[in-house]
């Protein structure tokens, strides 16, 4: 039996990576039948000005979509996660823009968050993908 943390980072991953919004809505339906929660938000900019914002935007699709609840503990573990996913990809990303989506995933006390962004300059593209855990109990 694979363990609920790996078995929820993978669902993080496949919905950061997730090209459409059908793939994605098709995912989030497939992984509920597996009791696990997900959500995926889209996001592009200057990586540098856009911690703060991708760490609030996180939160607020994972309480919107029911992923969390509204409690600062859960809150916290996704800010949590989403800081530790960022910062792995930093150094590819340190002055640059980025454009791609995070994917979290909630199962028991497992959530992950995936970040997959294209990182560069015009057409330049490298990609890069970072990963983080918290635990956060379901009530």
């Amino acid at each position: 039996m694979v363990p609920d943390s790996k078995t929820v980072a993978l669902a993080a991953l496949r919905m950061a990576m997730s090209e459409t919004r059908e793939e994605e809505g098709a995912l989030k339906q497939q992984f509920l039948a597996d009791n696990i929660k997900t959500v995926a938000v889209d996001y592009g900019g200057d990586y540098l000005a856009s911690i703060k914002k991708l760490v609030e935007r996180a939160i607020v699709a994972s309480k919107r979509e029911g992923v969390i609840h509204d409690s600062h503990g859960d809150e916290g573990a996704v800010a949590g996660a989403t800081r530790e996913a960022l910062s792995q990809i930093m150094p590819k990303a340190a002055g640059l823009n980025i454009g791609g989506k995070i994917g979290i995933a909630h199962r028991g006390d497992h959530l992950s968050v995936a970040v997959f962004f294209g990182v560069g300059l015009l057409h330049l593209d490298e990609v890069a993908v970072g990963l983080g855990h918290r635990v956060a109990p379901r009530s």
